[in-house]
């Protein structure tokens, strides 16, 4: 791996400071999570605990006639079995989706208002039906398939387009024709007459395969209450504990603080665990309804079943040019398939996001989304790394290569014609966002020099002496990340000498506890190993929007650059009551309070212990403490170029990633190691995507890749070494410049593998080809194209 150091934007000599700003720290964690030493939910019990096993339909769609559960109450150890009805008699709130989106006229989004357990129908296999609770796992398990389950299966449909058509089988009487709803954005007329004037149009027809999140750590949930002060405890994984505790509060039917959600260590998430599930409304009915704790852990196999998926669209995309090759509009449309349940953020990626990313690095003035979020009898769908920004730079760089080679221009060539120029800056992009920053054009260029995309000619020409087909594709990307939303920035003065930190996004795998500690040391020149990171309790967090959407730096920066100077304000107050001046001669630097002129000054940790219960006269602050919250940073505009070669084996269909480079700009860096790792981890599961994973289900609607031994991911054999180099434009709307990194691997990676594979197959006239790229598939296409030459050699 090749790194090149960020520039940091602030007027300091920051990165000259060991753990400040710009510096490659290691991660704080490390330590105890590579000894085993982590404490993730699973690690976690409560004396006297039971334990909840799920009994789930093994039907795509059907009738639930019955659900008999008397033989199983009898079995030895078996404390309670709930149904649809019993959650129905205690009150709880549907699940539903909070989003505002609207389809095109004018109605809000159909909502599918499930309950935790299924009362009426199953609507996907995995859909649940009754939870068993016993008193050790083993009893609970026996019982749960002892539960007698009646249901009267009806036909199912599992793609979305299929679900549109006469006659398809209607998941809910409210959503004709399965359609959710009906996006549209854009000036149509506009589009269609720039459609009509293009000298080009290129048309594909591409499909973005549904995807499983599989982290490593399955979902887990530990449930108590408290029957004197009537409130629920609930530990588990997620990726933000106010926002879980809101949403649980509202289904549960109770006010806010009677709930209280803690997440320890996440292994992993992508997007997943960013949403409550049926089993956790299980678990704290039954521990309210026992009067005990109540454990549930899923194990891989219903995780295929139960968890959150991502992508999952049929999209034709159009692009119109000019006889110059520059791009005039973009036309989207087709369907998303939303699974059989709605909740959580689960049409945005596949309706917005898609559109407000679609038009990346170039200057297209025009774009017209027209896509259908469509209900099926497959598991629910829901945000995954990117969550419709890798959709969305998929759909349009695939389009300009193709455009290139049927206008017969360079690729190369189209991509500079039309990116937008600094000079142009601010940019209002034809997704109506505008873009504050960026360098496309030298992130560009950094790319093909650092990949020696001039040298690819000679390796392509070595590979075909071994028989191997080589391959390789340039492709740029750009993210809108997620919106502005207000974020927690706590710090508290220990009476230990250390200093707490507290804000509301949530490390599942990132690595925040570095990067924030070197925010504060640089802002406060607190010491960076005194500083410890609480996110994990919503007691503590009472405000935060948790980690999504490359969002983490960005809005925790933030709010805790705008703490760090409450802090200092409050710090000059009481160094100038102990120092004996007035408040305008105290300045502050380099974690000291000095007198203007003078050698007097106090440290920040000696000023917040000498604070500690003195004697102060009104208007010194007793403490440094600060509890503040931000009102949250505008969203920032990550983007880059990244550069995949392939070789794939003619003779077996075999694809391999031999070489890839990742330029890109992500502002100011605070960590430029744990950037890489960001990276690398994105690069990696598009390469997942691209190469072999797809979930898939038969013609019955019966899953077909519900295990790791059906369902390929990749490994580490699978995975090239990486040259990463950085091109920082640092962002002008928060205080750090920072852009956010944590989705750019997928959004660069999927269409820069994918465009490698089809310019290896050049050779054989193969020009589309969907994700992913299995070996049976290029093998076959290979083949085909070989069978369609010969044809034409002997007519």
């Amino acid at each position: 791996m090749q790194d090149r150091p960020a520039n940091a934007s602030l007027d300091t000599s920051l990165a000259l400071h060991k753990f400040g700003v710009g510096q490659p720290v290691r991660r704080k964690e490390d330590e105890t999570l590579l000894r085993g030493k982590g404490r993730y939910t699973d690690d976690c019990n409560l004396p006297g605990q039971f334990y909840a096993v799920m009994v789930r339909s093994p039907h795509p769609h059907g009738i639930i006639r019955g659900i008999g559960t008397e033989a199983a109450k009898a079995m030895p150890g078996v404390c309670a079995i709930y149904t649809g009805a019993d959650l129905t008699a205690a009150g709880y709130a549907p699940f539903s989706s909070g989003l505002p989106l609207k389809s095109r006229d004018g109605t809000p989004l159909k909502q599918t208002h499930h309950g935790a357990l299924a009362t009426d129908k199953v609507r996907f296999v995995g859909d649940p039906v009754a939870c068993v609770i016993a008193k050790t796992l083993a009893q609970a398990r026996d019982a749960a398939e002892a539960v007698e389950l009646d249901i009267e299966p009806l036909p199912a449909v599992t793609d979305a387009e299929a679900a549109l058509q006469p006659g398809a089988p209607q998941l809910y009487d409210h959503i004709e024709n399965n359609v959710a709803l009906d996006y549209h954005f854009g000036d149509t007329a506009a589009v269609n007459a720039a459609f009509a004037a293009a000298a080009h149009v290129t048309t594909l027809d591409i499909e973005n395969t549904r995807v499983a999140a599989v982290p490593m750590e399955p979902r887990v949930g530990l449930a108590s209450y408290d029957q004197q002060n009537g409130r629920y405890t609930i530990q588990l994984p997620t990726q933000g504990v106010s926002g879980n505790r809101n949403t649980l509060a509202k289904l549960l039917g109770v006010a806010a603080d009677k709930v209280r959600v803690l997440t320890g260590q996440v292994g992993g998430s992508f997007g997943m665990k960013n949403i409550s599930y049926p089993e956790y409304i299980c678990i704290l009915h039954a521990a309210k309804a026992l009067g005990r704790p109540v454990k549930w852990t899923d194990e891989r196999s219903t995780s295929f079943l139960s968890d959150s998926q991502g992508r999952g669209q049929q999209i034709r995309a159009e692009l119109a040019l000019d006889a110059g090759g520059r791009f005039l509009a973009i036309r989207l449309s087709g369907t998303g398939n939303l699974g059989a349940q709605i909740t959580g953020v689960a049409p945005l990626p596949l309706s917005l996001n898609t559109g407000k990313n679609i038009g990346s690095v170039y200057r297209t003035p025009l774009l017209a989304v027209d896509i259908k979020c469509v209900v099926t009898n497959v598991t629910l769908m829901g945000a995954y790394r990117g969550a419709g920004r890798p959709e969305a730079n998929y759909f349009l760089e695939r389009l300009i290569d193709r455009a290139a080679d049927e206008m017969g221009i360079d690729r190369l060539t189209l991509r500079k014609r039309n990116f937008i120029k600094p000079t142009q800056m601010p940019f209002t992009a034809c997704s109506g966002v505008t873009y504050d920053s960026g360098d496309f054009a030298g992130v560009f260029g950094q790319a093909l020099e650092l990949s020696d995309y001039d040298g690819f000619t000679k390796r392509k020409k070595e590979a075909r002496k071994s028989g191997k087909l080589r391959g390789i594709a340039v492709g740029s990307y750009l993210e809108v990340t997620a919106p502005p939303s207000a974020e927690l920035g706590k710090i508290v003065f220990e009476k230990d000498g250390t200093v707490r930190l507290i804000t509301g996004t949530l490390d599942y795998g990132q690595g925040h506890a570095t990067p924030f500690a070197q925010v504060l040391s640089t802002f406060l020149g607190v010491p960076f190993e005194r500083i410890r990171l609480e996110q994990g309790d919503s007691d503590v967090v009472h405000t935060g929007n948790g980690t999504g959407g490359s969002r983490s730096i960005t809005a925790s920066g933030m709010a805790i650059v705008e703490a760090s100077q409450k802090v200092i304000a409050k710090g000059k107050i009481a160094a100038a009551h102990l120092l004996e001046t007035a408040e305008a001669d105290i300045e502050f630097e380099g974690g000291r309070f000095t007198v203007a002129g003078t050698d007097r000054s106090i440290g920040i940790m000696d000023l917040a212990q000498r604070l500690r219960g003195a004697d102060l006269p009104d208007g010194v602050p007793g403490s440094l403490d600060v509890d503040h919250t931000a009102d949250g940073a505008p969203s920032a505009f990550p983007n880059g170029c990244h550069v995949a070669e392939v070789e794939i084996d003619p003779d077996t269909g075999t694809t391999r990633v031999v070489r890839y480079t990742a330029v890109n700009d992500f502002g100011t860096i605070v960590n430029p190691m744990i950037v890489a790792g960001q990276l690398h981890g994105g690069v990696a599961q598009g390469i997942g995507q691209a190469l072999m994973e797809k979930v898939s289900y038969n013609a019955d609607g019966q899953p077909i890749t519900g295990s790791l031994q059906d369902y390929a991911l990749p490994r580490a054999e699978d995975i090239p070494l990486m040259t990463v180099g950085d091109h920082p434009v640092p962002a002008k709307t928060n205080p750090l410049g920072t852009k956010g990194c944590g989705e750019a691997g997928c959004a660069g990676s999927l269409a820069t593998i994918v465009n490698a594979a089809l310019d290896a197959l050049k050779d054989y006239d193969v020009t589309t080809l969907d994700m992913p790229l299995t070996p049976e598939k290029v093998w076959r296409a290979i083949h085909e194209a070989k069978t369609k030459t010969a044809a034409r050699r002997v007519a």
